[in-house]
């Protein structure tokens, strides 16, 4: 089975504070790095992702939301940022996009249409789409999953972090059921690791253990870099090169690309 020449990953975790919006800003940067080129789908209405990478939603009068509930063409609000990726950026709009969604028939195919039109049309050709997904498990959300090659979990090394993840994982299983009977989940991505503590380890291997996931290595560590990066508007590759947490992002965008090129697994 030949790989597709895009690879979509769905970053998805219901839990807020996991630095999922930290881990697509900086793969995507790390992914930039590596000569891919990336598009960056922020489906959160507040907007942090967009907000990171230096654009400020309230300046928008275009969205994803636009995009996904009145048809805009998304060549019209796909922005280019410094850190080498392009975005498509949400507001606060978004919100309403859930409830726009609801009624609509094939809701959950609207980004995969997104992205199929977008090919059709000789748009630029992205290496890698990856989807910023709300902290929810709804239209979104799912609409995310429908739409990507791989799904791909951060999650906090703490204990009860990962209660979620059976949540997520169930969902997942619908998806492939009823909308997209390829979806790969890639694995879980661990975030603000403090390597001095056994437990952060203990909790990545009863995850492993339960769910039978893999464990997207290096784990990412936890430092107040990660903090600085969005006020200045670009992530942690460019606002801190030589940091710890910087080169554990390169570390994994290099694990992910070798994992594509691998192909979708049994």
């Amino acid at each position: 089975m030949m790989v597709p020449m895009t690879t979509t990953l769905a970053i998805a975790n219901q839990k807020g504070g996991v630095a999922k919006t930290t881990s697509v800003a900086s793969l995507g940067a790390a992914l930039a790095e590596l000569g891919h080129s990336v598009l960056l789908v922020d489906l959160d209405p507040q907007a942090c992702l967009t907000f990171s990478l230096g654009i400020d939603p309230e300046d928008l009068e275009l969205s994803v939301h636009h995009v996904l509930t009145k048809g805009t063409d998304p060549r019209e609000v796909i922005y280019e940022t410094e850190d080498g990726v392009h975005l498509l950026p949400a507001t606060i709009e978004l919100a309403r996009a859930e409830a726009d969604l609801l009624t609509r028939t094939g809701r959950e195919h609207v980004l995969k249409a997104v992205l199929e039109a977008m090919a059709e049309d000789a748009a630029p050709d992205y290496d890698w789409v990856l989807f910023d997904c709300p902290p929810s498990l709804g239209v979104l959300t799912v609409a995310a999953l429908t739409a990507a090659n791989g799904v791909l979990i951060p999650l906090q090394c703490e204990t009860l972090s990962h209660r979620g993840v059976g949540q997520l994982l169930d969902t997942v299983h619908d998806v492939r059921r009823f909308t997209n009977r390829s979806l790969d989940v890639w694995g879980v991505l661990p975030t603000l690791y403090d390597g001095r503590t056994t437990h952060a380890r203990t909790v990545l291997e009863t995850i492993s253990e339960t769910y039978g996931l893999d464990v997207i290595e290096p784990p990412i560590p936890k430092t107040i870099k990660f903090a600085e990066a969005p006020a200045a508007g670009r992530s942690i590759l460019v606002t801190s090169r030589t940091s710890k947490g910087a080169q554990a992002y390169r570390e994994v965008a290099a694990n992910l690309v070798a994992r594509a090129a691998q192909g979708p697994r049994k």
